[in-house]
Parts: C-alpha cells; structure tokens; sequence
C-alpha cells in the first residue's frame, strides 16, 4: 500500500518539498525571473509528455516525438515566409500539425498493421524524421523575424506566457478525456490488455492509431512553440533529446510503463519535479552531469516503485 501510495501521490509530494528547499535555501528564488525560466523550460516536456503518457497507457511508447518536433519546426518558417500577412501564419501553424499528426498516424499503422513493437517502429521516424528535416533546410539554421509567429512562444495573456496556457489547456483536456469520455476508457483499456479490448468490442487498432497520431500532433505543437521561442528554426537541435525527456516525466508521474493506466497531472507533476530538481542543482553549484545522475536515480525509484505497485 505505501509503494502504490508513493507511486500515485510521490512526485507531488517530493515537488512540494522541493520547492520548500527552494524557498528557504535558494536566493532570488522568489521572483517572476525565476518562475518564467522554470516554465519556459518545462513547458514543451510538458505537452509532449502528454502525448506520450496516451501511448504508453495503451502499451506502447514513442521514440520519433523529438523528430516531429525537427519536422514541424522545420516547415513553419518555411511557409510563413512565402504566404504573407496572417495566412501565412496560420498555414504555417496548421500545415506543420496536420504534418504531426500524419507522422504519428504512420507510426501507428506500422504497429497495429505489421505488429511491430512499438520501440521498433517510431524508431523509423526517430531516425529518418530529423533527416529530413536536416534536408528541408539543408541542415542550415533558420532565422526570422516574425513577431506574430513569435508571439505563439513569447507572448503573454493576462500576464502569462501564451505557451503556459497551451500548456494547460493541453492538460486539462487530456484529462477530461481520459476521465469523462468513451475514449478514454477505451484507450486505459487497450493498455490493459488489447485482445481482451478486442475481444469485448473495442477497435483497439484503431484507438492506437488515433494515440499515435494525438503524440505526434502534440509533439509538432511543441516544435512549432520551441521555434517561436528561439525566432529560430535549427533541425539538428529541435526536439532532441525529447522522448527521454517525456517518457522521464511519465514515468516519474506514475503512469505504468506497461499500459493499463494514465495520469496526465502526474505527468505534470513529473516534468516541474524534474525541472526543478535541474534548477535546484545549477543554483547550488552542482556539475550538470552529478545532476544528470541524480535525475536517472529518480527515474529508477520510480519504476521500482510501480513494480512494487
């Protein structure tokens, strides 16, 4: 009972503690600077991370999410470039995620069509996707400047960043679903056991095509943020790293890794746990790689603690 407890309620709990630590031993903590370096980092984990806790709740993952990030990035500056005025803006927000979602359809198909574990399919996108999008730009850094764009990553509404309401609107929603829909039932379902989702009605291959592709939509979102961040677009950066970023804040949340379960506020909880754990450690001097270590032990105690669950 105290390891599924620990599993559930733990990285609220060491989140809560850790901003205490803050508050008392950490200078300048308090201030908007802080906050807005905090969420401008963690925000992108965030809205990718939920995507992936949807994948990994029906049993799979998704390794190619930091390769939709390249691709989406990639083509936004693109197209804002040719299409002048505010049509060009939204073409170049609309076309990049309808790109997205298709990469992550594709991902899907291969798994429920082919039977190819997951691992091994979106491992075709991880590896081709940033390729091509070094090939759209010929591997060369994209420059612009574009304040409408721009505004999608640095622009504020009632004196919040635009991305951390994107960020919460992507949260909130998610859990709706998973909570208040048909779907959502279907999708914690199939990761609970697919031929007994199947069995008992439910289009299993289908509800892991349409996960895929919300992952990969997601993840084009936060490409298209990351580029309007940075007034920049560079395919050998954007998004790298990302799925162990991700699949780190679902696993720390207390989603299961092995399907059958989701938390997309653990996944939440997981991401600002795991950032603030990177804060607290570069403002108490420790070396980025003690702190890297530091956040693999974390991620280790977590899965321990769902197998103890």
């Amino acid at each position: 009972m105290a390891a599924r407890w620990l599993a559930r309620a733990g990285a609220g709990t060491a989140l809560a503690l850790l901003l205490l630590f803050n508050l008392v031993f950490t200078e300048h903590f308090v201030s908007l600077q802080t906050l807005n370096v905090n969420l401008a980092q963690v925000t992108t984990i965030v809205i990718v991370g939920v995507g992936m806790t949807l994948v990994i709740a029906t049993g799979g993952i998704d390794l190619s999410v930091g390769a939709v990030m390249a691709i989406a990035g990639t083509l936004a500056p693109l197209l804002f470039g040719k299409v002048p005025g505010l049509g060009g803006i939204a073409l170049a927000i609309v076309l990049p995620l309808a790109v997205a979602w298709a990469c992550g359809y594709f991902n899907g198909w291969l798994v429920t069509r082919f039977g190819i574990q997951p691992i091994v399919a979106t491992l075709v996108l991880f590896t081709a996707g940033r390729g091509i999008a070094q090939v759209i730009t010929n591997g060369n850094l994209q420059t612009f400047t574009n304040p409408s764009f721009a505004w999608l990553g640095t622009g504020k509404l009632v004196g919040i960043p635009v991305q951390v309401w994107l960020m919460l609107i992507v949260v909130g929603s998610a859990a709706w679903v998973l909570a208040r829909t048909v779907f959502g039932r279907y999708v914690v379902a199939t990761g609970s056991s697919h031929r007994a989702a199947y069995l008992t009605g439910i289009p299993a291959a289908r509800i892991k095509r349409h996960v895929y592709a919300l992952c990969s939509l997601l993840a084009g979102l936060a490409g298209l943020i990351t580029v309007a961040v940075n007034s920049s677009s560079d395919a050998n950066l954007n998004g790298l790293g990302m799925e162990l970023d991700a699949i780190a804040a679902v696993a720390v949340g207390g989603t299961l890794l092995s399907g059958g379960y989701a938390s997309v506020t653990g996944t939440l909880l997981g991401a600002l746990l795991i950032q603030l754990l990177r804060y607290t450690l570069l403002a108490h001097g420790v070396p980025d790689a003690a702190g890297l270590m530091v956040e693999a032990g974390i991620i280790v105690l977590a899965v321990w603690l769902q197998k103890r669950t």
